[in-house]
């Protein structure tokens, strides 16, 4: 058996340590013949196995990175030569721990089985508590949590000691071992929670009983802890309340590895950031639309991590009078550890930027003072821009959670419907593309809505699996509560429903739906997406209309933007206004703002106006289009007939870049449109769509719509029995519904469009 002579060396504190986890250099997993992950035997004044993992490829070649419970079972202090070599691993039928009567006491044979699982044991082995870490965490994670609230903190520094395994020599503990006390005192073992056993007089104290062993040792490895099965709504005895396995973040996974991280580094890595020479402090801001799930993200990461939290409502303290609330912040800094997570929800409440108040003062204090003690704190808002400035520069760091996008909204309803059951023609892809806008907590509502509409089904005798017009109908009861003041229906509209405009429609395609739909593309070509598009031309001819089509065929966020919501008398708050509708774009990405008749929004500015407030707006949305926060994945489109009162400066590269005319439709265009218009009115024989389209001469495409209508409702006037609508009723419309078209209009909007052309 090949061994290598070795030098110990002190291992690095972290989730690692004393978890029957050691280091080695690459080369010496080649020397040896192992793969990461497989146990090795270390021999000093004592022998003992662990499993190995490689090192940074910077470290020692000749060093074994272990832990002072590892070198404790080897009887040596740092600095000493030891032998390594591959280790043969049984699986353990049996193994028989002793540990103080305290822990005896509180800790059941089933727990204890899951906080040694997977680690590898040798008779007289000191052992801790500390769960494993390999592949699927959440069972490990919910066994610390239960270990945190059965014992208490302390109980990540108890030692345990193996005093004997069966079979003999290096063992692994599975879930098929029986684990038992060695002085099982009152706390009785649990029957068939342990694996096989075999029945004995004394019952459930038989020390040493075993079924069949391998009848040669096995090789094996070590293999990952089973995670139990989480449904959505349930709770078990292993997690707390309204926490979600880390695992199972389905949709949030980047937030929660950003936060995660940040914690690991400054809780269980402290010693990295000594030899780097720097410290972090864990002041954190996590900001997102209301219901992506924040404090979910934060519940479940401590729990993942083994951190003690302690949660307070912003909304709460900020109801109470100063001194409860003061007292109940003195009480919670009083219950933080030194390895602490306060979350507080909802900060803006209690420290708001417009009014400062004596809490707020308090408030940031505290926040100071639990920072420098080493622990954390995490504040939840939804628009950091309400925030006290002096509370945001206490949180260094800012984790954002954004809307969830396509592939994260599938995998949220596929976490949602893991436990229901489905019909086979349920599409989860296409339910999440009709779904722009929804957070998790508004998937959640679809699936419980969807689900209550199938019991109903099924009580009277109905198919009782999920069906799709299940999802649809509930997607459409339950609204987007992110965009609840932004979202536009766009009632399925797709570019197949506009009729003619075919080389609008390809430039709109290329200028829309390509930065949206193939972002890699523009990458690999080394450009920029353009940032903006202008829609100009005379009213009525369906701007309005094709943006809705374009948004429908991309699948986008959609934000409406009035500028009724952007100006305001008060100096600062129309700048403030713009900053916020283009956070809520970004958060929403990909996402199509659309400003409908923008030359009342962005006139030129110094043009002798008395109204300061629409050059600071102009000012405003001109550093948002280019400033140094980037707008990845959102899209602006303009509309309006009098391009040529716009601020110039917008119409530059880089802004609203390319300008696109919509001219009046032609005859073919009318016909389309009538067509489009008419899918669902009964005309009778003598109707010819394309001869009346040709006589429609300065009707725009809303004329054209409003003549269909005007002729089903001239056929109903004479009677309201009527099943067809004719040529006559066509010809009575026409006298009521005029052509709106300007003559003047129409050779100003063309002589633009040949002057930018010519450009």
């Amino acid at each position: 058996m090949t061994s290598i002579e070795l030098i110990t060396a002190r291992a690095r504190a972290g989730l690692e340590s004393r978890r029957g986890i050691v280091r080695l250099h690459p080369e010496i997993f080649t020397a040896l013949g192992l793969q990461p992950g497989d146990a090795i035997t270390m021999r000093g004044r004592h022998t003992t196995t662990a499993i190995a993992f490689e090192a940074d490829r910077h470290a020692s070649r000749r060093s074994l990175y272990a832990d002072d419970l590892t070198l404790g079972n080897l009887g040596v202090r740092e600095n000493t030569e030891v032998d390594v070599s591959p280790a043969q691993l049984t699986a353990a039928q049996n193994i028989t721990i002793d540990a103080p009567a305290s822990i005896v006491a509180g800790v059941d044979t089933e727990i204890l089985r899951r906080s040694l699982l997977s680690k590898v044991v040798t008779e007289g082995d000191d052992i801790s508590l500390l769960p494993i870490e390999i592949g699927d965490k959440s069972l490990a994670g919910a066994t610390r949590r239960t270990l945190n609230n059965t014992l208490g903190m302390g109980w990540t520094s108890f030692i345990l000691t193996a005093t004997s395994t069966d079979p003999d020599g290096p063992v692994m503990i599975t879930n098929d071992t029986r684990v038992q006390w060695l002085n099982p005192m009152t706390h009785r073992l649990r029957p068939e929670t342990t694996g096989p056993r075999l029945a004995t007089a004394e019952g459930d104290r038989a020390p040493h009983s075993v079924t069949s062993a391998p009848s040669s040792p096995q090789a094996i490895r070590p293999t990952p802890p089973r995670a139990p099965a989480i449904n959505p709504g349930t709770q078990t005895s292993e997690l707390p309340d309204n926490t979600i396995p880390y695992a199972d973040l389905a949709g949030y996974r980047q937030p929660a590895e950003e936060l995660r991280e940040l914690l690991d580094l400054a809780f269980f890595h402290s010693e990295v950031l000594t030899v780097v020479g720097t410290k972090v402090r864990l002041g954190i801001m996590m900001t997102g639309p209301s219901g992506t799930g924040k404090s979910t993200i934060v519940n479940s990461v401590v729990n993942e991590l083994g951190i003690n939290l302690h949660e307070l409502s912003g909304p709460d303290l900020a109801a109470m009078d100063a001194n409860a609330a003061a007292g109940q912040l003195r009480d919670t800094r009083g219950n933080l550890n030194g390895h602490s997570v306060l979350l507080l929800r909802n900060v803006d409440a209690i420290a708001p930027e417009d009014k400062p108040t004596p809490l707020s003062t308090m408030f940031t204090r505290f926040t100071e003072e639990i920072l420098e003690s080493g622990n954390a704190v995490i504040c939840t808002t939804t628009n950091i821009d309400a925030v006290s400035r002096d509370l945001r520069a206490a949180l260094e760091h800012e984790v954002i959670v954004d809307l969830p996008d396509l592939e994260a909204r599938r995998d949220i309803l596929t976490y949602l419907t893991k436990s229901m059951k489905l019909d086979d023609a349920v599409d989860l892809d296409a339910i999440a593309a009709r779904a722009q806008g929804y957070v998790a907590a508004d998937l959640d509502a679809v699936i419980r809505e969807a689900g209550v509409k199938a019991a109903l089904r099924a009580k009277d005798g109905g198919a009782t699996a999920l069906q799709t017009d299940d999802l649809t109908t509930a997607l459409d009861t339950v609204s987007p509560s992110a965009l609840a003041d932004d979202h536009v229906d766009l009632g399925g509209l797709t570019l197949a429903d506009v009729g003619g405009m075919h080389d609008l429609k390809q430039s709109l395609t290329e200028t829309i739906l390509w930065p949206l739909s193939y972002p890699d593309a523009f990458t690999r070509l080394g450009i920029e997406p353009p940032r903006g598009i202008l829609l100009y031309g005379p009213p009525g001819c369906g701007k309005t209309y094709i943006v809705r089509a374009v948004a429908g065929e991309g699948q986008a966020n959609v934000i409406t933007v009035k500028g009724s919501e952007l100006l305001n008398k008060w100096v600062g708050e129309s700048e403030r206004n713009v900053r916020e509708l283009f956070r809520r774009a970004r958060a929403a990405a990909p996402t199509l703002m659309f400003f409908d008749e923008i030359d009342a929004l962005v006139p030129q500015r110094g043009g002798g106006s008395d109204n300061p407030t629409a050059d600071r707006v102009v000012a405003a949305l001109l550093t948002e289009l280019d400033g140094a926060e980037s707008l990845h994945d959102v899209v602006i489109v303009g509309a309006t007939n009098r391009p040529d009162i716009i601020d110039p400066a917008l119409l530059r590269p880089g802004r609203l870049e390319r300008l696109l005319y919509v001219p009046p439709p032609d005859a073919e265009g009318r016909a389309d449109i009538l067509r489009a218009g008419a899918k669902n009115v009964p005309f009778s024989e003598d109707v010819n769509l394309d001869e009346l389209a040709d006589e429609l001469w300065l009707y725009s495409a809303a004329d054209c719509s409003a003549l269909v209508r005007e002729a089903a409702l001239t056929a109903m006037r004479e009677s309201l029995d009527a099943s067809v609508v004719t040529m006559a009723h066509l010809e009575s419309a026409r006298q009521r519904i005029r052509p709106s078209l300007d003559m003047k209009q129409l050779e100003d909007l063309e002589n633009y469009s040949e002057k930018r052309n010519g450009m």
